[in-house]
């Protein structure tokens, strides 16, 4: 694995782990309204983003954003809408008639379909390390979270939750491009806290605000200035280095996360299974970064016996063939 690879496996696992700490904070937001609570946390975030997305030498980010087509502002939309507003919305729904574990098993099964599709979308296959890492890591997270108690709605909205996790970053890759990590975070979340508010507006009227408590606003905050801010970031940072399918193995890590900080509040407990589960997680995104494949690599090459130094060039030639 070069730099460039490891910089970017650390920042997905950086996103990951806030994301997953960042379900730990829903707890605290159950009582206050969805779309206020998105359309603030979106908000606060794109204005906290907006002194980092200018840097001297690159163009103004409104030249940047004035030279999207119509089909590009199109899917910033519908990166937001289902990505971001869609994702929280169908596991909020999930958790009214399913227990917690279950949208987690299915946003868990995400980097299989991230694997599958990314590669079908360039016109090219799959790759089978890939897709073996995909399903260690979907074994993983469902270890961790187990299954629980649902009926059929609480099921529907689990897809939709895992179809909001798949198009988090499969919808994103031609615009990461153009934008660049830091541009895009903020455009997304300008057009998530809008979407949101037209949402409270038709769902809630004008109640779709109020003031939030204090551990609600903690809350709040939390989710704007760490998990979308830094999170968003470091998820597209990461996703521009290692490409959208190795990025997306990192979401096993979501779970884990979750598991990990739920004692903190007294909202669940870390045991056997969820270590086991965290050891597959683990392993799979091992393999899938290619960590696993480059240390056997350079393993098979120590092995390998150097050609002597009083052999001829044929010698030399034939060992250079070898290996």
């Amino acid at each position: 694995m070069n730099v460039t690879s490891l910089r970017g496996a650390l920042l997905a696992t950086v996103a990951c782990v806030l994301v997953g700490a960042s379900f730990t904070a829903n707890s605290v937001l159950g009582d206050y309204p969805y779309a206020g609570g998105q359309a603030l946390r979106y908000g606060l975030a794109a204005l906290l983003l907006l002194p980092l997305i200018r840097r001297p030498g690159e163009p103004r980010p409104a030249a940047t954003l004035r030279l999207l087509t119509g089909r590009q502002w199109g899917r910033l939309a519908l990166l937001a809408a289902v990505g971001m507003v869609g994702f929280n919305f169908a596991v909020l729904a999930a958790e009214r008639s399913a227990e917690p574990a279950v949208p987690g098993v299915f946003v868990g099964c995400a980097p299989i379909l991230v694997a599958v599709l990314v590669p079908l979308l360039e016109g090219r296959r799959p790759a089978r390390p890939v897709l073996y890492a995909a399903a260690l890591v979907a074994a993983g997270a469902f270890t961790v979270q187990g299954w629980g108690r649902s009926d059929l709605s609480g099921i529907l909205c689990s897809v939709g939750a895992l179809v909001g996790e798949v198009g988090f970053a499969v919808i994103a890759v031609p615009v990461l491009r153009p934008l660049g990590p830091k541009l895009l975070s903020a455009t997304v979340c300008v057009i998530a806290a809008a979407e949101s508010t037209v949402l409270g507006l038709v769902l809630d009227g004008g109640g779709f605000l109020r003031v939030p408590t204090g551990a609600e606003a903690l809350a709040l905050i939390w989710q704007a200035a760490v998990v979308t801010v830094i999170g968003f970031v470091c998820w597209y940072m990461g996703m521009q280095r290692i490409g959208a399918e190795r990025a997306t193995l990192f979401s096993g890590l979501i779970p884990v996360s979750a598991a990990l900080t739920a004692p903190l509040v007294g909202t669940g407990s870390y045991g056997l299974a969820q270590a086991a589960g965290s050891c597959l997680v683990g392993l799979g995104v091992a393999i899938g970064s290619g960590v696993l494949g480059r240390r056997r690599a350079t393993a098979r090459q120590a092995e390998t016996p150097a050609p002597k130094a009083d052999a001829g060039p044929r010698a030399v030639r034939r060992s250079a063939n070898v290996l």
